[in-house]
């Protein structure tokens, strides 16, 4: 099974930010917005220092994450469209420079495959 439709890929190249969240053991959430990348079957998310973030450290105590890449396609007819991804998280390292590598389990898109003007229904794929 793809992890990836070729729409959620397309739309996916054309997304300057995600927002990203995770949560320490405890439960206490953090979401932040962040710049990413599509490599194979994965999202990848980096940054000047993340070691100093709370996503760090929350990855490093819970794997568990969800991203959300949305936008709209337009605000007349309203025409929200997006991606919701929860799947693990975990810290890589690149060249040296540590990043995160998030495997997606279950995929939510609307406006996505079906680009009807409108109110999307929503679609639910588990893809691990």
């Amino acid at each position: 099974m793809e992890i990836f439709t070729p729409a959620g890929l397309q739309y996916l190249a054309t997304q300057p930010l995600m927002r990203f969240a995770t949560a320490s053991l405890a439960g206490k959430p953090d979401v932040a917005p962040v710049v990413f990348s599509v490599e194979g079957d994965t999202i990848v998310s980096g940054g000047f220092d993340i070691t100093h973030t709370v996503r760090y450290r929350n990855i490093e105590a819970n794997p568990r994450a969800t991203l959300v890449i949305d936008d709209l396609a337009s605000m007349d007819p309203w025409s929200p469209r997006g991606l919701k991804i929860t799947g693990t998280a975990a810290i890589a390292l690149d060249g040296g420079a540590p990043r995160f590598v998030i495997t997606p389990e279950v995929i939510i898109s609307w406006g996505i495959n079906d680009t009807t003007p409108g109110i999307p229904a929503m679609e639910r794929r588990v893809v691990a």
